[in-house]
């Protein structure tokens, strides 16, 4: 899922640049200080979210969306939340109050992945995944986790290991439409597959206990628990 930034204040793009490559699901393709420079990147290309300030110099959030045509989804950044409310006429996802966690900017770009979920009717629910020398059919849905394992990711599904020579940052950004969330360094989990949590670890299908990185705890909670 590519993304761009459109936001006037340093400090406010260099959180949500370090959110981004912190959740490590969204590729940042483009920063711009005012919707101007926005408005002609997106000429010749095509972005998935846009992470948009109110409140910016020559033209305003709310009237460049005026301006784009079937736009991507949107999440609006502001300090002032009585403008946050103006931005929902455009049907944006969410909107970020600054200052912001990065538990509730996860929490956010999460309903911009059920969305696209939701509409994408022909989205994939299976993929090949090389084994070896063989390509094996796998149900999205039957993955219970994917570890990390040195060079390769062992793939879990219905009680069944797969080795895989793809990292796990590959099969996150592989499976970011659907309900798949890192807990740990090494672990990415179906959170479909929960049974059990626990205040460091996760009970993934009766019999596989994951454990919770203290790096991934709140975004965890915010995303499964509430």
């Amino acid at each position: 899922m590519k993304c761009i930034i459109v936001e006037d204040q340093p400090p406010a793009q260099r959180i949500l640049k370090k959110y981004i490559a912190d959740y490590g699901m969204i590729e940042l393709v483009g920063t711009f200080a005012d919707a101007l420079q926005a408005i002609e990147f997106l000429k010749s290309n095509t972005v998935d979210l846009i992470f948009l300030d109110i409140h910016l110099p020559k033209l305003s959030g709310i009237d460049f969306l005026k301006t784009i045509q079937n736009p991507p989804s949107i999440i609006m950044t502001t300090a002032f939340p009585d403008f946050a409310l103006e931005s929902y006429d455009f049907d944006v996802v969410d909107y970020l109050l600054k200052p912001f966690s990065f538990p509730r900017f996860v929490k956010a770009v999460s309903k911009v992945s059920d969305a696209r979920n939701t509409s994408n009717t022909e989205h994939n629910d299976s993929l090949f995944i090389k084994s070896g020398h063989e390509y094996i059919k796998v149900l999205i849905s039957d993955i219970e986790f994917i570890k990390s394992d040195s060079d390769y990711t062992e793939i879990t599904y219905n009680g069944t290991r797969l080795l895989s020579s793809e990292s796990l940052k590959f099969w996150e950004k592989e499976l970011v439409s659907h309900d798949f969330l890192r807990v740990h360094k090494s672990y990415l989990i179906n959170i479909n597959k929960i049974k059990k949590v626990t205040s460091s670890t996760v009970l993934i299908s009766d019999h596989n206990e994951i454990p919770i990185g203290r790096a991934f705890k709140e975004a965890f909670s915010e995303r499964v628990l509430k």
